[in-house]
Parts: C-alpha cells; structure tokens; sequence
C-alpha cells in the first residue's frame, strides 16, 4: 500500500469566488423572476448580518497574525486552533462571494423595475446594503486567510491545479 500524502489546503483563489456568487446570481435572478411578487418585502438590514461574521474576521486576524509571525512577547499559534481559523477564513470569503451573487441577482431583476415598483425601491436599498455586507465578508475573509499564512512556507506557485 502506498504511503499516504497530506493533502495540501491551497489559498482561496479568485476564480473560486467568482464562480460561487456567478452561480448564485444566476440562480436567484430566475427564482426572483418566477415568484418575486409572492415574495414579502425584504428588510432594510438583511444583509447586514454578514458584516457580524466579518468582523469577526477582522478581530482574529488582528490577533493572530503577530502569533502567526512569531512577534516577541507573543503566545504559539496551536495548529488545530491555525487550521480552524483557516477554514474559518475560507469560508467566509466563498460565503460572501456566494452572496453577493445573490445580491446582485436581486438587484439584476429589480434594477429596470425601479421606478415602476414601490416595492422594488426598498428592495433595491436592502440589496444594495446586502452587497456591501458581502464584499467586507469577502474582505475580511481574504485578509484572514492572508494573516495565517505561515512565514517560513514559500508562496504558492500560480497553478490551476485543484
């Protein structure tokens, strides 16, 4: 039996993301288009909640990284603690990215509908704050990820591998 290899946990990659919320604005602007009118006014802040997750990011990166970079006076990063964190990272920058497609799907059907649609002007707003939301999990995500990585590895070669 051959030995087994760890498998190796690559960096999110652009394309990664750029599919997710692709797929996921697709697929909301169709499901928005078949049942909007049945569909109750969407909150001011619904997407806001995502701003909760990145700054959570935001507050773990921020102590993380002088461990991770080995900065004196600074406590040993446990790797299963690095690795959650890790795939913490990771998932919020595919879950914002995820979305933000749903957002600007949303915001696809109700764009031309605007200013015919009472409805649609509030829900253009909640869309709206609901991308921004996405694109700072998006952020704070990457720059976890980005404060994680160990120093003494060398960077990734630019593959397209997966």
């Amino acid at each position: 039996m051959a030995p087994r290899q760890a498998e190796h946990l690559s960096f999110t990659k652009p394309r990664q993301l750029v599919i997710g919320g692709a797929v996921a604005a697709v697929v909301v602007f169709l499901l928005t288009r078949l049942a909007y009118g049945d569909l109750p006014q969407l909150p001011l802040l619904a997407g806001a909640t995502l701003l909760l997750i990145a700054l959570v990011d935001l507050v773990l990166a921020l102590v993380m990284r002088p461990r991770i970079q080995r900065k004196p006076g600074t406590e040993r990063v446990d790797g299963l603690t690095a690795a959650r964190a890790v795939a913490l990272a990771k998932a919020s920058s595919l879950a914002g990215a995820i979305m933000a497609g749903v957002w600007i799907g949303l915001g696809a059907y109700l764009l031309p509908m605007v200013r015919t649609v009472q409805a649609a002007q509030s829900d253009i707003t909640a869309a709206v704050v609901g991308l921004v939301s996405a694109g700072a999990l998006v952020a704070a995500g990457l720059w976890l990820e980005t404060c994680l990585r160990n120093p003494d590895e060398p960077d990734e070669p630019d593959d397209d591998e997966e």
